[in-house]
């Protein structure tokens, strides 16, 4: 028979000779703890089977049950007297099981194995309903992920003469990251959105899917009001013009940031986000970038890369939050570079990061399209990290305004 693991719960720290002498000739190594110790955190050891004396009382009992259930224990219990019957019976009516006189071995043999036997099937079914549980929160999660992929776009709409390519990787199931392009303005131009929400998993995926709606239901139903005069950030230079496009995006953005402020601060989730509007047309790019990682402009002809700079605070943080407008244009050949953290706080085995350096070395080196540029980034982001685990969402967009 499989040695049974058996601990007694009495007072005394003693057991009745006979009872003892059973146990022993069973084969069975028993060890003594009062209930006091037990309950004061005392280690306590592997066990299936609590004898308990019915002298403990009932409601101790159960404060001992309690401290073991804590920790993953669920032993069998059993009661027992030698004379102390009416003790046993408070027990019995609590839904313990018994043993009494004569405590002969081949009994007492019986009555543990069929205990044991017991505890086993418990812990058998407390498997089954792990695992039941985890595939029950598997399933959510994949459901989640499919429907956050819905919030996603299945294609990306692309002009006439220009590339728009995207890298989109979770480091979870569900994600934090997004990112969006859609037609604005009667297709006149065309929105870009990359954006970060803080955190990961879950409480991450729903702000995403809130945030992704509401920036695009408002860009969207404010289109049409495409023509308006705003002031825009051109490096050092402020100057206001008639910009198409800049309505939905101003709009879009703080419309978000009010939202989110008026609602959500409580919750703490904000988002970091690049959005901008293209005329794909003339090249011209208007943007805000909201606490967002700066995107990198590579012209074709060489020289230093653009960088676009926060033209305001992350999305969600403060009411009444001011964005400004940056401008830029794309001349042909020319590529933007649009990406989430993610990419630049990947980590190596030896926990070193990729960092911005090697990031701007990869992005302004060689020629090509910007799907050769994700993919020139994403060899070096595996390359790097190898078989450590990802640790945070990576999005990466690239704009191409192909050369004439």
């Amino acid at each position: 028979m499989t040695q049974t693991g058996v601990m007694v719960l009495d007072d005394s720290l003693e057991l009745p000779p006979r009872l003892r002498q059973a146990l022993e000739e069973a084969g069975t190594h028993v060890q003594i703890r009062s209930p006091a110790d037990v309950l004061a955190g005392e280690r306590v050891p592997p066990l299936d089977v609590l004898l308990v004396s019915a002298e403990v009382p009932p409601n101790i009992v159960r404060a001992v049950a309690r401290r073991l259930d804590d920790e993953g224990r669920h032993p069998v219990m059993l009661a027992f007297t030698e004379n102390d019957f009416g003790a046993l019976e408070r027990h019995i009516r609590g839904g313990l099981d018994y043993l009494v006189p004569p405590f002969l071995t081949s009994l007492v043999r019986t009555r543990l194995h069929s205990c044991y036997v017991r505890a086993e099937l418990g812990r058998t079914l407390r498997q089954i309903e792990t695992q039941a549980d985890l595939h029950r929160y598997e399933r959510e999660l994949e459901i989640g992920r499919e429907i956050q992929l819905g919030f996603l776009p299945e294609s990306l709409p692309t002009p006439e003469g220009w590339g728009i390519d995207v890298r989109y990787r979770p480091a979870r199931t569900v994600a934090g990251d997004f990112y969006d392009v859609f037609e604005l303005v009667n297709r006149r131009r065309i929105g870009l959105v990359v954006a970060d929400v803080c955190d990961k998993g879950v409480g991450a995926a729903l702000f995403m899917a809130l945030i992704r709606s509401l920036l695009r239901h408002t860009a969207e139903q404010s289109g049409s009001q495409g023509l308006s005069a705003v002031d825009l950030m051109a490096g050092d230079e402020v100057r206001a013009v008639p910009v198409v496009g800049a309505t939905p995006l101003l709009n879009a953005v703080v419309g978000t940031n009010d939202y989110l402020t008026r609602n959500h601060l409580r919750q703490g989730y904000f988002a970091t986000m690049f959005f901008a509007v293209l005329d794909p047309a003339t090249g011209s790019l208007v943007y805000v970038n909201g606490g967002h990682n700066p995107p990198v402009l590579v012209r074709a002809g060489g020289g230093d890369p653009v960088i676009l700079e926060p033209t305001g605070p992350a999305v969600g943080v403060l009411c009444d939050s001011t964005f400004s407008l940056g401008h830029t244009h794309l001349d042909p050949g020319d590529v933007l570079f649009i990406y989430t953290d993610g990419v630049t706080e990947a980590r190596a085995p030896d926990r070193k990061f990729f960092g911005e350096e090697r990031m701007l070395d990869l992005v302004c080196d060689g020629t090509g399209s910007g799907a050769d540029l994700l993919q020139r980034v994403d060899d070096a982001l595996n390359g790097f990290v190898g078989a450590a685990e990802q640790s945070d969402d990576i999005t990466m967009m690239a704009v191409h305004r192909m050369g004439i």
